[in-house]
C-alpha cells in the first residue's frame, strides 16, 4: 500500500510530506468519488437497523475528522516529548493497513457518533472545511511531527505525522464502508 517509513525518524522529511499530502488529497477525493450525487433516499438507507446509512458515515468521518485536527493541534502545542519514541510500536504503513482492515470492527466512542448534522451535505461541509486545513498545514508546516507524541487506544504510542495518517486512513476505512452500503442488494437505485 504504501512505502515503509522509519519508526524512528527524528522530522518530516520532504518524501513523508508528499506521501502525507498525498494520502490526504486521494482519500477526500475517494470519498468525494463514492458519495457524489447519491439521492437523500440512497445517503439515508441502511441495510438493517444496526448498521450506519452513507449519511451517518459521513457524519462520522467529518466527526472524527475534526477531532483529530483539534487533539493533533494540542498536540503540537505541547512540549516535543521525543523519548516516547520508543514506545512507538507501528510503522507509518502499519498504522494505514490496520485500519484499512474492514475484518476488525470496533464501536465508535459516543463523541465521534452521527446525529450531529442535519444533513449528508452539512456534515461533508464540515469535513472539507477541515480536510482542507489539514491538508494545507501540512504542506507548509516546520513543526516536527515526529517529536510531538500521544497514545492511540487501540495502536498505541504514535507520532503527530502518524496521527495524519490515520485520520486519512480513518476515512477511507468508512468510505469502504460507505461502498459496502451501495453494494447491498436492496441498495436503492435513486
Amino acid at each position: 500500500m504504501c512505502c515503509s517509513l522509519a519508526v524512528n525518524a527524528q522530522s518530516m522529511t520532504d518524501v513523508e510530506r508528499s506521501f502525507l499530502v498525498k494520502h490526504l488529497i486521494d482519500t477526500k477525493n475517494y470519498l468525494h468519488n463514492a458519495v457524489d450525487e447519491l439521492s437523500e433516499t440512497q445517503l439515508n438507507f441502511k441495510a438493517s437497523p444496526e448498521r450506519w446509512s452513507i449519511k451517518e458515515c459521513i457524519e462520522h468521518i467529518a466527526n472524527t475528522e475534526i477531532l483529530v485536527a483539534q487533539k493533533n493541534t494540542e498536540l503540537i502545542k505541547q512540549p516535543s516529548n521525543p523519548e516516547k519514541r520508543s514506545e512507538v510500536k507501528n510503522t507509518d504503513a502499519q498504522v494505514i493497513n490496520i485500519l484499512l482492515d474492514r475484518s476488525s470492527k470496533r464501536k465508535a466512542p459516543e463523541i465521534l457518533k452521527p446525529g450531529k448534522y442535519t444533513t449528508a451535505e452539512a456534515a461533508l461541509l464540515a469535513y472539507d472545511q477541515q480536510r482542507d486545513k489539514t491538508i494545507e498545514y501540512c504542506k507548509t508546516t516546520r513543526d516536527d511531527l515526529r517529536d510531538h507524541l500521544a497514545p492511540h487506544v487501540f495502536l498505541g504510542m504514535m507520532d503527530a505525522y502518524q496521527w495524519y495518517l490515520l485520520v486519512g486512513a480513518h476515512q477511507k476505512r468508512h468510505t469502504l464502508q460507505i461502498e459496502e452500503v451501495k453494494a447491498e442488494e436492496n441498495f436503492p437505485k435513486k
